[in-house]
């Protein structure tokens, strides 16, 4: 008669054999497979040495890193903070000149990152080449810019409203960067009674060209008319969270978050994984400003614009 210990050893050494040799099966076919399907990061182009549905290396992924710096406190622009300036003056007192003129219609725009680098690289990976595991790292990303900007915002429900892409495009693409990077930010968050994603509710209208190259007026007439809200009564008196991928010269965010507030929104917020930064003079106290600068001929958004308006002083 068998020992009870030496029972259970034996009746184990099966278990422990076969998760063995399953493990050593596991890496066999893993080696196997890169070696005749080698595949390479997307971004930094070194040999994968993990299986992965998103062909980024850790490496890449851990240098992604949120934004640093002084930043205007309503658009998200990057400031030089001028010599001898009071480096106590609270983030709320932080407005570029544009800002101090002329507020967005929107309260604020934040962004994780810099739309420069590996970050730009992930967010083409997921748009261009339909990597849509990306759209989790973003999310998370997007997640923990709506997280801090989340303390800031008043009470109650929030309607979250990704930026939509005309049908023809989202048929092409087979999908909405945007709303796959809202959809996967809401799932990180541990607030589920404070956000609600309202796909639908804004919808681009008609195809708009690129807003590359052009002015300040020729971008407003490109988008003019573009996007309109369908259901008003899902927003109305209600706070947005407009989401995006990348906020460039803001001339989208404004147009939707103006088309918004029409349609009956309390107030909109301007949330993106990537901004582009062209960081400039544009600081200035509100009583330095040129007296004869009004606000109807101040730029509405633009690096550009900003950097040509502190010129005029």
């Amino acid at each position: 008669m068998a020992k009870p210990g030496l029972a259970r050893h034996a009746s184990a050494t099966p278990r422990l054999a076969k998760h063995g040799f399953a493990g050593l099966a596991e890496r066999a076919a893993a080696t196997l497979f890169f070696t005749f399907f080698p595949a390479d990061c997307r971004i930094c182009n070194s040999p994968l040495i993990e299986v992965s549905r998103l062909p980024v290396c850790k490496d890449c992924l851990h240098a992604l890193r949120p934004l640093q710096g002084s930043f205007c406190f309503i658009c998200g622009e990057g400031l030089n903070t001028p010599a001898g300036f009071d480096r106590t003056t609270s983030d709320e007192e932080k407005l570029c000149l544009l800002c101090q003129r002329a507020e967005p219609p929107f309260e604020r725009a934040v962004a994780y990152g810099s739309y420069d680098a590996g970050l730009r690289d992930l967010i083409h990976i997921l748009k261009f080449q339909q990597v849509r595991p990306a759209a989790a790292v973003l999310g998370s990303m997007l997640a923990e810019t709506i997280a801090n900007l989340e303390q800031t915002m008043p009470g109650g429900a929030i309607a979250v409203v990704p930026v939509p892409l005309h049908q023809r495009k989202q048929a092409q693409r087979g999908f909405n960067q945007a709303e796959m990077i809202a959809r996967a930010a809401l799932k990180r968050l541990s607030l589920s009674n404070r956000f609600e994603l309202c796909t639908g509710v804004l919808l681009r209208c008609r195809e708009t060209g690129s807003q590359i190259g052009l002015t300040r007026h020729q971008r407003r007439e490109n988008l003019r008319g573009a996007f309109a809200v369908t259901d008003p009564t899902r927003i109305l008196n209600r706070d947005v969270v407009l989401v995006d991928d990348v906020f460039t010269t803001g001339t989208t965010a404004s147009e939707c978050a103006r088309v918004l507030r029409r349609a009956g929104a309390a107030r909109v917020w301007v949330v993106t994984v990537a901004r582009t930064l062209k960081i400039s003079d544009s600081f200035a106290l509100a009583e330095n400003l040129p007296d004869d600068v009004s606000g109807e001929s101040l730029p509405e958004e633009g690096s550009a614009d900003r950097v040509s308006l502190v010129a005029r002083e």
